[in-house]
């Protein structure tokens, strides 16, 4: 009786000394602070016991719960979409403001530059292909923003016998983001199971550096992973794919039944495809 008081009571405390504090939910952690100060681009916090203040961008925060009761919820974080894969692009959002990205994580950059046929092309649809595709690439690269830093759309102009025509053309290029990354912890307490069986690759996404659409077709090659490492919260894979001369590989979405790992193939200058290899778990 006296030892199940005794845990009781420090249940009670631990509660009690929880709600006392200030508790900010990021895309990745749950924190136990005090905050300090809401800004237009980031929200000020101090840890238990600490003078010091820190930071985290609203971008990364779903929400706070304040020790009054108080909830916050934050826009920015509802702005951001779902995408697990290429066949998600659509839910790829494009972004002109520097400040709608700060905190995320950067994946890598993105560019298209999508021509019309004649000089009469409609300007609308052009620029919509070019969109299609720098989307196309982020999805395919684990991203759901594009930060763009070059966007043009020139109208093209009928030629004459001194001079040519010129086509219509969109130039579209920026960085792509995400804001929350697939678990390293999950990922490797998944595997502590499975790394043992052989895998095998189900289907391969493609997309080409002078592809419009992605292209899908059916593999079976075995799949053999060496190493997982956590780089800087992206999980990597050393494995060993028949159909391909890569060996290093991130993984972009993973579920208990499949994941899916990203590659660029650069070995081709004229090529440089971006691969999705989906693999059943």
């Amino acid at each position: 009786m006296k030892k199940q008081f005794v845990f009781l009571f420090f249940v009670l405390f631990s509660i009690s000394g929880f709600s006392q504090m200030d508790t900010i939910y990021s895309n990745d952690e749950r924190i136990a602070c005090s905050v300090k100060e809401v800004t237009p681009e980031a929200v000020k916090f101090s840890y238990p016991n600490e003078e010091l203040v820190n930071s985290v961008f609203k971008n990364t925060i779903q929400k706070i719960i304040f020790k009054s009761g108080r909830v916050q919820i934050f826009a920015e974080a509802t702005y951001f979409k779902t995408v697990n894969s290429v066949d998600d692009y659509e839910n790829v959002s494009l972004s002109h403001v520097y400040t709608e990205v700060q905190g995320l994580y950067k994946i890598g950059e993105v560019g298209s530059k999508a021509r019309g046929t004649t000089a009469l092309s409609n300007m609308e649809k052009v620029k919509e292909r070019a969109e299609r595709k720098v989307k196309m690439q982020a999805a395919m690269l684990g991203a759901n923003v594009i930060y763009l830093t070059q966007f043009g759309t020139s109208q093209g102009h009928m030629g004459t016998q001194y001079s040519p025509g010129v086509a219509t053309a969109t130039n579209m290029s920026g960085v792509a983001y995400c804001n929350k990354l697939p678990s390293y912890d999950g990922f490797t307490n998944l595997m502590n199971s499975k790394m043992q069986f052989m895998m095998k690759v189900y289907e391969v996404d493609k997309l080409g550096s002078s592809d419009y659409e992605y292209s899908k077709f059916a593999d079976s090659s075995k799949v053999i992973i060496n190493k997982v490492t956590n780089d800087n919260g992206f999980i990597m894979l050393e494995a060993s794919i028949a159909s391909f001369d890569n060996t290093s590989f991130r993984v972009i979405f993973f579920s208990n039944s499949e994941m899916i790992l990203e590659c660029t193939d650069t070995s081709d200058i004229t090529e440089n495809a971006i691969y999705n290899i989906r693999v059943r778990i």
